[in-house]
């Protein structure tokens, strides 16, 4: 169907400029008037076929075109500038980014530079029609490429309820004319990269594993079977030292020793391993370490490049000191000037109440909060026990009011009728005093924000032991808290260590603002850089990369190339 409408189109514009309508001293048409009815067209419609390419940025495009009053920008009396070939060569190297040449028409293009080599003369209407397809079609390639490196090629809005993207914008008809102007092509393209180191370290490795890929490296399988474990002495074994043998990441030193042997060097290979996974360090081939051991090279560079483009959809300034949680590894970091100067574990959401992704700013502190049951938790997780024993509250301290308003009264447990009560009349209210068995625990870091969600301690902090810790309702619960609340208080004279303690003694609620705002950015990062230059893979525990792949490929398959 898309192919239909974008013939009509084309026909449309054919039949607003007959041969000779607006001829030169040739009388053949003239490029900028043919420009200038195609304008008109994607004007009317919001859409334009060209050369049976869909044009992708088309308001960019008229804007550029309006802006230099429809003037041929590519080509000069019927030949490709010198520009040209030079943005082409940047076009090819698109897929060094993870993105696609093919979507930036870069095979027809190709064809009509072919087609006009082989003409030693423009004296047809057919061929001035080439030279206007070749100039939409560069415009557009330039201004849908600059925007994906810019923006990211997908809105994760559009597919993902739980991410807020905080994407760059420019005038990319203006960022376009000032390459021409000045001929710089690839200096402009590479002003739109994202800026932040981990963009730059990342697309290196990127292209590092994809060399590996390119060269026909295929990592060796590992063959199903029992836990493999310091001592033990089979084929297995050899097998799993051929895999580690083409680990690019793996220590040199490690695989030493008798090949079918797990002996103590292989056994701090395996721990190297699962450290840059995010397993259990303990040594032992489990079924975590196969699988992620069994993962190909062509599906790292897969999950790479979906963090490429992840990284095009956060704001160019993160703040010169920002709070960083990645919630695919668990982890909360205090970034100050691109240092990571605090490290926190952290626990996450449940499957089925995924924390979300955004960027806010901590804005204030709250010591021994209370805590008031958001209506999803009461309803589905604490009706069922409160039905099952109505002294479930005064064993957690939990307070009941008649609603919601600020002057609900407050109600006696003991004196309703819980077997009445269903999730669609629960119309109460749920508070938990402050105390060691709040499930705030006694600090949280108000960002407020639409998904209710903040940092907070915890009573439990037994989970934060485990390798894989999604067990929250979508906070983040944070281990060491006062460590993260003395750093944000830095600034204040009025707060240290001890006085931070004496509050939070008092047991009393109290609400401590902080000096500044410090920006906090919830992100999911599969795969990182760490601080040592090594490449870090992380499981994807909510299966966000699939949907993100999914939403590329739909992109790329419904493009017209």
């Amino acid at each position: 169907m898309k192919r239909i409408v974008g013939c009509i189109f084309l026909i449309t514009t054919m039949i607003l400029v007959p041969a000779g309508l607006f001829a030169n001293q040739d009388g053949l048409l003239k490029v900028g008037d043919l420009l200038r009815s195609r304008v008109a067209v994607a004007n009317d419609h919001r859409v334009l076929f060209v050369a049976e390419n869909k044009i992708h940025s088309v308001e960019s495009l008229v804007r550029f075109y309006e802006l230099r009053d429809f003037e041929p920008a590519w080509t000069i009396q019927g030949e490709p500038r010198d520009y040209v070939k030079a943005f082409l060569t940047v076009l090819g190297a698109a897929d060094q980014h993870g993105l696609r040449p093919e979507i930036y028409h870069i095979r027809t293009i190709g064809k009509i530079l072919g087609n006009l080599e082989a003409i030693a003369q423009i004296k047809s209407d057919s061929d001035i029609y080439l030279l206007a397809d070749l100039d939409m079609l560069l415009t557009d390639a330039f201004l849908t490429y600059g925007s994906h490196l810019l923006a990211g090629q997908v809105n994760p809005e559009t597919f993902d309820p739980e991410w807020i993207a905080n994407r760059r914008g420019a005038d990319m008809a203006a960022i376009l004319q000032y390459a021409l102007d000045f001929g710089a092509i690839y200096e402009t393209l590479r002003s739109l990269w994202p800026k932040h180191e981990g963009y730059i370290r990342l697309y290196e490795t990127f292209n590092q594993y994809r060399l590996l890929m390119e060269n026909g490296v295929k990592w060796p399988l590992v063959a199903d079977g029992f836990k493999m474990q310091l001592g033990d002495r089979h084929e297995r074994v050899a097998m799993l030292r051929a895999r580690l043998a083409d680990d690019p990441e793996l220590q040199a030193g490690f695989l030493a020793g008798e090949t079918d042997l797990f002996d103590k060097n292989l056994e701090m290979a395996v721990i190297d391993f699962q450290s840059r996974r995010g397993l259990e360090m303990d040594g032992i081939v489990g079924p975590a370490t196969l699988a992620a051991l069994n993962t190909s090279l062509e599906e790292n560079v897969e999950r790479i490049r979906l963090n490429l483009e992840r990284w095009r959809w956060l704001p160019e300034d993160l703040g010169i000191r920002n709070v960083q949680v990645n919630i695919a590894d668990f982890k909360l970091k205090v970034i100050e000037r691109q240092h990571n100067v605090l490290e926190l574990k952290i626990i996450v959401g449940k499957d089925y109440r995924q924390t979300p992704v955004f960027s806010d700013k901590i804005s204030y502190i709250v010591l021994n909060p209370s805590w008031h049951v958001p209506q999803s938790i009461a309803v589905n997780d604490k009706l069922p026990l409160i039905k099952k024993n109505p002294g479930y509250l005064a064993q957690q301290k939990m307070r009941l009011f008649s609603s919601w308003r600020s002057d609900a009264k407050e109600l006696n447990p003991y004196h309703i009728d819980w077997r009445k009560v269903t999730e669609s009349n629960f119309s109460y209210r749920l508070r938990q005093e402050p105390g060691p068995n709040n499930a705030l625990g006694r600090i949280k870091f108000m960002f407020p924000n639409r998904f209710n969600v903040y940092l907070h301690d915890t009573p439990s902090r037994e989970l934060f032991n485990r390798s894989n810790r999604t067990f929250s309702s979508g906070c983040i619960r944070v281990q060491n808290p006062e460590e993260l609340a003395l750093y944000l208080l830095n600034d204040d004279p009025r707060w240290d260590r001890e006085k931070l303690r004496n509050a939070l003694n008092t047991m009393k609620e109290r609400s401590i603002r902080l000096p500044a705002p410090v920006p906090v950015h919830l992100l999911y990062w599969t795969v990182f850089i760490d601080e040592d230059g090594v490449v870090q893979f992380r499981n994807d525990i909510y299966g966000r990369d699939a949907q993100l792949a999914k939403a590329l490929e739909e992109l790329f398959l419904n493009v017209d190339k």
